[in-house]
């Protein structure tokens, strides 16, 4: 009896092992100063398996204490319903483990602050990382750095591996089947080899972004109710957002991919110096910028009154002059055109149908780009007018079902049949992508089936830019020659991380939709 109160009174629940980052740096510094060798590990750890207490157990062979620290929740780029788990049932599992001394969830998304924070003696890797060069985050040096800097050292564990995603793909249902048959499907075809390969590939690509610069707005608002005395609905403010969108987000999005971009785009005369301003703040360090000003007109600028707790938009007020360019500003502008696309591996157009790209810049478009990709897109001010068959010729065109169906006039027909058939007598060009939000997306290329590559995600935040992201990403991917289930499944990627995203807050980048690429088809 007295041997089971003792037993009892020594346990401590797995719960009480979580502590916060700087609680796990106090204990880390007292060990220290005790003469006790500190040893970290650190991971996304979503299904804890053999294979991580293998891991773990040779990182406390290593020292005295073991400190793991795990991803947030907010910075697993895994693909859709990842982390399977939270950060807390995560931390929780990890604790359970008996030589586990302490767990914390990292709040940032690299280990380097953690490492600056712990100074551990020892930091474990597993040996998938051991070579830089097949670390598609970068970050395994920066970590190296960062433990180095304290006089620490890095250590990579060798024995039975596993990979959390592959288990999570094999054996839990987390997919719908249509989504579970095609990952099988791009698994036993090599598909992420020949992704990775094509994301690759483009590397060293100049893109050139021809397309109107658009200012998008959130005024967040409150819902107070309807006026008694007026047939509308009062609101109050709450705070506001401004994005450089457009042409300028897409090229954002395009540049982590390639090594040049250059933008041609028009602002307005009125507001001219401010909307530069704000633009070059934002764009990525390999964007260049071609602006013309068109007088007495401001800039585009679409200010939408948003619900700021489901981000649900009310309505929207338009600012711009979207009748066609003075002719003297036509010419300027085809003269641009003509000048650099024939110097760029890819010109991608993103025509949003406010008066910037006319027939004549039509023409110099089709006449001087290497590759020519567009998106024509029908919004509220121009539907039933942007169509994409103004485009005689393109080499890649992106737009989504509704686009399709007025471009074909067809409202009732098949997608799919719009995609594969009806489309391509209407405009000359061999690949074409059209995207069907919750359905995913139809590629079709001249010669091949037509492909339904189904969507990652049902988590939305904002859809506002996911379409853009979709085809600025993809757009040099077509240029390299990639086949186009392949151009697809990268588009549905990048549109299902965009959709997390509110606004144009970030850019859809290299790293995170690789590791969400390889998560999925692991």
């Amino acid at each position: 009896m007295n041997q089971q109160i003792e037993v009892q009174a020594g346990f401590m629940r797995a719960r009480d092992k979580v502590k916060s980052l700087e609680q796990m740096a106090a204990l880390a510094e007292a060990a220290r100063n005790a003469g006790r060798r500190v040893v970290l590990a650190h991971g996304v750890f979503d299904l804890v398996h053999l294979g991580h207490i293998r891991h773990l157990e040779q990182a406390a062979a290593e020292g005295d204490i073991l400190l793991v620290t795990l991803t947030a929740d907010r910075h697993v780029n895994k693909g859709p319903g990842r982390p399977i788990f939270g950060e807390q049932l995560r931390a929780e599992m990890l604790a359970a483990v008996g030589f586990v001394t302490c767990v914390a969830i990292n709040p940032t998304a690299t280990a380097v602050e953690v490492l600056r924070q712990v100074k551990p003696d020892v930091y474990i890797k597993g040996s998938d990382y051991e070579n830089p060069d097949e670390d598609i985050t970068g970050k395994i040096n920066d970590e190296r750095t960062a433990v180095e800097s304290h006089g620490g050292r890095i250590v990579f564990t060798r024995d039975i591996t596993f990979s959390s995603s592959s288990l999570i793909n094999r054996y839990l249902d987390v997919y719908d089947q249509p989504l579970r048959d095609f990952l099988h499907e791009m698994r036993e075809q090599g598909g992420l080899g020949a992704i990775g390969e094509l994301v690759n590939a483009v590397a060293g690509f100049r893109l050139l972004f021809v397309g109107e610069t658009i200012i998008d707005e959130y005024q967040y608002v409150t819902v107070v109710g309807k006026s008694p005395k007026e047939n509308m609905i009062a609101t109050r403010f709450q705070g506001s957002e401004a994005f450089a969108g457009g042409v300028i987000a897409a090229a954002n999005h395009a540049a982590d991919f390639c090594r040049e971009v250059e933008v041609v785009t028009v602002f307005g005369g009125q507001d001219a110096d401010r909307a530069e301003e704000m633009v070059r703040a934002i764009l990525k360090p390999n964007v260049r910028l071609t602006a013309l000003r068109r007088p007495d007109t401001p800039t585009i600028r679409k200010s939408r009154f948003v619900d700021p707790i489901y981000v649900r938009k009310l309505f929207e007020v338009q600012f711009m002059n979207d009748s066609p360019l003075p002719k003297s500003l036509t010419d300027e502008l085809d003269k641009v055109i003509a000048e650099k696309a024939p110097h760029a591996d890819a010109t991608v157009v993103t025509d949003f149908g406010h008066g910037m790209i006319g027939r004549s810049t039509i023409d110099t478009l089709v006449k001087h780009a290497r590759f020519l990709a567009v998106n024509a897109q029908s919004n509220s001010a121009n539907m039933g007018f942007n169509l994409i068959t103004r485009y005689p010729r393109a080499d890649y065109v992106c737009i989504d079902a509704p686009e399709a169906r007025l471009a074909v006039g067809e409202r009732y027909a098949d997608i799919a049949d719009i995609a594969s058939e009806v489309l391509p007598g209407r405009i000359d060009c061999p690949r074409i992508v059209i995207t069907h939000g919750k359905d995913g997306c139809y590629a079709h290329q001249q010669g091949a089936s037509l492909r339904c590559i189904p969507a990652f995600t049902k988590t939305v935040t904002d859809t506002m830019g996911a379409g853009d992201a979709f085809f600025a990403v993809t757009a040099p991917l077509a240029a390299a020659g990639g086949r186009m289930e392949h151009v697809g499944f990268v588009g549905n990627a990048a549109g299902a991380i965009k959709v997390g995203i509110i606004g144009h807050r970030q850019s859809v980048e290299k790293v995170p939709l690789m590791k969400f690429v390889t998560a999925l088809l692991k």
